[in-house]
């Protein structure tokens, strides 16, 4: 009898646990099928100096009000200038944008040196002291990536003759970059496949490409293959913009549902900044552009 007792209590204890272990694999798969669902993190921001607050205190409370969660932070203008017109150098300023940041609960996604729109990076002799300007901002805002626009001159569809010098200041930088564990992402002209060759030319880790939809849009390419050609690891963040004409929701040229498809099977996720993308017949009305392209985004890529 106390074999049979203990035979049945054997029979019970192994019921109960292979229940246990059927409730595991459920709530295990159910657990992978949400993680897979929600395992994009995509968060929303606009650029300070496109919406008319380049280093300005309000940019928070403005970003706030449009609803971002971010900022892209500008170092300043540079014109003629031997150095960004940086007020971050200032421990005075680097406190009170951190204390706004927070009050206002919004990231500063990147920090941009949007002043090379206008410049030539290969002409510039004082290209590393400006670069180190940029990175010594990264660190006292606690910021990991860096845009730098390769604009006037730099162009390697028109100017291939400045290849080997810029690669060579690219490199250059990379390294400084990566040393101090941030990234600089460059925008181009060229196509994905391009940019590919040209990050194993430059073959620095501090170096990545900082995707703009327009410059896809504007070279008829298919924008969802070279975000797919260029993959999630060479992309460190992107401009979800194209040139002004309409707000992002109203642009035809762009199908936002296929663009979050993509980088869900690429697994990226990241900052999606928004630059322009404004009505061109309402240019100046922030609130209006800005608000309603967040507001658009969020519910692609956030709802």
């Amino acid at each position: 009898m106390k074999n049979k007792n203990c035979n049945n209590c054997y029979l019970i204890i192994c019921f109960l646990l292979s229940l246990l272990s059927v409730e595991n694999v459920i709530a295990s798969n159910v657990a992978a099928s949400k993680s897979s669902d929600n395992s994009q993190d995509y968060k929303i921001a606009v650029c300070d100096w496109m919406i008319l607050k380049r280093q300005k205190i309000g940019v928070f409370q403005l970003a706030n009000e449009l609803g971002c969660n971010g900022i892209e932070l500008d170092m300043g203008s540079l014109g003629t200038r031997d150095s960004f017109d940086n007020k971050l150098r200032e421990q005075h300023f680097q406190q009170l944008f951190k204390q706004k940041s927070s009050e206002y609960n919004i990231e500063i996604a990147s920090i941009a040196m949007s002043g090379f729109y206008g410049q030539s990076f290969v002409e510039r002799s004082n290209y590393i002291a400006l670069v180190q300007d940029c990175l010594n901002t990264m660190e006292v805002m606690n910021v990991s990536v860096a845009f730098l626009p390769l604009g006037t001159g730099c162009d390697l569809q028109k100017n291939p003759e400045v290849r080997p010098e810029l690669v060579k200041r690219l490199k250059e930088i990379g390294d400084m970059a990566a040393a101090r564990g941030k990234v600089i992402g460059i925008e181009t002209s060229l196509s994905a496949a391009d940019e590919v060759k040209l990050l194993k030319e430059i073959d620095s880790p501090g170096i990545k490409i900082y995707f703009k939809f327009q410059n896809a849009l504007e070279n008829n390419r298919n924008l969802y293959k070279e975000l797919r050609i260029l993959g999630r690891d060479r992309i460190c963040q992107i401009h979800c913009t194209d040139t002004d004409g309409v707000t992002l929701r109203n642009n035809e040229r762009i199908d936002m549902q296929k663009v979050k498809k993509t980088l869900n099977r690429m697994r990226w996720t990241g900052w999606l900044v928004v630059e322009r993308s404004r009505d061109k017949d309402d240019v100046r009305n922030v609130k209006k552009n800005y608000g309603d392209n967040v507001e658009y985004l969020k519910t692609v890529f956030q709802k």
